[in-house]
């Protein structure tokens, strides 16, 4: 099997050029590479990125973790969002990958919010069940970045919340957060969203979760214009924030990428973000461009259009580096502005 294989290792003016790799399959061997049947343009996987000489790299990058990122185009069909799902999950397991993160809505984007609360399960429903069962099967850790969760308070509210679940490698449920910013906003040329309709706001944030790639702090979507959020998170020893999201086509183009890299700055946390793409049905459509951004602000793995996975390696010692050397965290002075956020419990 072969694909075009770039490496490079470059010095100049005192910075280094990591050991990077930019992986391209022809597009004949998509078949060899990618799941069957699944139109997939394009896997990429960049590792190459600036880093200063204080941090380089010796170990190899390939002893790293790699996660997968999957960028879905989910539609009321609650079916055939699952057999998508999977196919990628299976995908992101053959190519070597400790975990997948899906987006926001992989279970299903409904037409209303009548036929959201009509399609939503309970935590122990049929849906969470057989993502159970795959994780087991791929021995993959999940990151099912939004499920219509019917509560406990469903037979009183008549109301769901959005809830971020990981999955180990064994199938349990290790980490829930229910999204605690709810989306009710009305944006010229992208159509009114609101979310609180069908949703009710979570009551409270999660501890970062220990995973194999590192801690991972979880937040939904719209949480990610709110950075107290990720403060608390990184303060409660985050390493890498997830925001599994559905943004849409006019905040997307001007919003999605500034804000994820402003969070990795701040915070020095890789941040993962998968993403919705395309046209779900008459009535909706999202921006895509899932990607991972490492502590640095650089982009180090983006999808291309459409359904698909990308790639990338998570280097936890080249996060302590980069914190030790610009210790934000320790220069800030609450005394003057006040604390931004408070530490979970």
């Amino acid at each position: 099997m072969t694909c075009e294989l770039l490496k490079h290792l470059t010095e100049e003016r005192g910075s280094n050029l990591m050991l990077g790799f930019i992986i391209r399959p022809p597009h004949q061997l998509l078949s060899l590479l990618l799941c069957p049947g699944l139109r997939i343009p394009r896997l990429s996987v960049l590792c190459a990125q600036p880093r200063l000489r204080a941090m380089a790299v010796s170990s190899s990058s390939w002893e790293l973790p790699l996660v997968a990122v999957c960028q879905v185009t989910s539609t009321p069909d609650k079916k055939q969002n699952f057999i998508t799902c999977a196919e990628l999950i299976r995908e992101a397991a053959r190519l070597g990958a400790c975990l997948a993160f899906l987006p926001e809505a992989f279970d299903f984007i409904a037409r209303n919010p009548e036929e959201t609360l009509h399609l939503s399960e309970p935590l122990g429903g049929n849906l969470l069940g057989e993502y159970t069962q795959l994780a087991r099967e791929c021995g993959l850790w999940l990151s099912l970045g939004g499920f219509h969760e019917r509560g406990q308070d469903w037979e009183q509210t008549q109301k769901i919340y959005n809830c971020h679940v990981i999955l180990n490698n064994k199938g349990s449920v290790v980490a829930t957060y229910r999204k605690t910013h709810l989306c009710d906003v009305e944006i010229p040329g992208q159509g009114p969203m609101h979310e609180s309709n069908s949703t009710i706001p979570g009551p409270s944030l999660e501890s970062p979760i220990s995973t194999p790639a590192g801690k991972i702090g979880l937040a939904i979507c719209y949480d990610m214009r709110f950075p107290e959020l990720s403060l608390a998170l990184v303060q409660a020893g985050a390493e890498i924030l997830t925001y599994p999201s559905a943004f849409g086509s006019v905040t997307g183009p001007a919003h999605w990428e500034v804000l994820l890299r402003a969070r990795a700055i701040e915070s020095q946390c890789y941040v993962v973000a998968a993403a919705q793409c395309g046209r779900h049905h008459e009535k909706r459509a999202s921006y895509g461009h899932s990607m991972v951004v490492d502590p640095w602000g650089t982009v180090v793995a983006r999808c291309s259009e459409g359904p698909g996975l990308c790639l990338a390696r998570i280097d936890l010692n080249y996060l302590r580096r980069l914190r030790q050397h610009l210790p934000v965290f320790q220069h800030r002075r609450p005394e003057l502005y006040g604390h931004l956020s408070h530490p979970l419990s």
